[in-house]
C-alpha cells in the first residue's frame, strides 16, 4: 500500500520555456488545423500577442521536470504496475509563446478501490508566469494496479 503519509508533499518547483517552434510540432503531433496555433500572423489577427498554448501542452511542459519520475521513486511504485487514470486542466488565463513559467508539484491525495487492487496518486500542479500569478492549474490521477 502507497503510504498516504505523503499526501500534501511537495517536490521542488521548476520552470520551463514556452516555445513557439514547440507549439507549432505540438499542433501537428494533435492534429490541430487552426492557424491561431501555428501561425503568428494568424494569431495577432485574432487580438493575441503571440501563439497561443493549445489546451494540454502544459503537460508536455510539466514532464520537462529535472526528474519527471520523482513521484513513482518517492512512493516506491513500479512503473510495469501503472496507469495514467486522468488529467485535468484548468485555465485561468491563456499562456503564450515566450512566456517561462515555474511548474509547483505536490500530492493531492492517495486513495485506494477495490480492497487495494488498485491505488491512486492525485498529482496537483500549479503553473505560475514570471510575477508568480498563477495561469494554470493541473491535475494528473496515476493508477497504480496491484496484485
Amino acid at each position: 500500500m502507497i503510504d498516504q503519509g505523503f499526501i500534501g508533499h511537495r517536490f521542488e518547483p521548476f520552470s520551463a520555456e514556452v516555445e513557439a517552434g514547440r507549439l507549432r510540432a505540438f499542433a501537428n503531433a494533435i492534429g490541430e488545423q487552426d492557424p491561431l496555433y501555428r501561425d503568428l500572423e494568424a494569431a495577432r489577427a485574432a487580438g493575441h500577442p503571440h501563439l497561443p498554448v493549445p489546451p494540454t501542452f502544459l503537460f508536455c511542459l510539466e514532464m520537462e521536470a529535472p526528474d519527471p519520475g520523482a513521484l513513482r521513486a518517492l512512493l516506491g511504485i513500479d512503473i510495469a504496475k501503472v496507469l495514467h487514470g486522468e488529467q485535468g486542466f484548468e485555465y485561468h488565463r491563456l499562456v503564450y509563446a515566450g512566456e517561462r513559467l515555474t511548474f509547483e508539484q505536490r500530492i493531492g491525495d492517495i486513495y485506494s478501490k477495490k480492497g487495494g487492487a488498485l491505488e491512486f496518486v492525485v498529482r496537483d500542479t500549479r503553473v505560475v508566469d514570471h510575477q508568480g500569478t498563477t495561469v494554470a492549474d493541473l491535475r494528473c490521477v496515476t493508477v497504480v494496479r496491484n496484485g
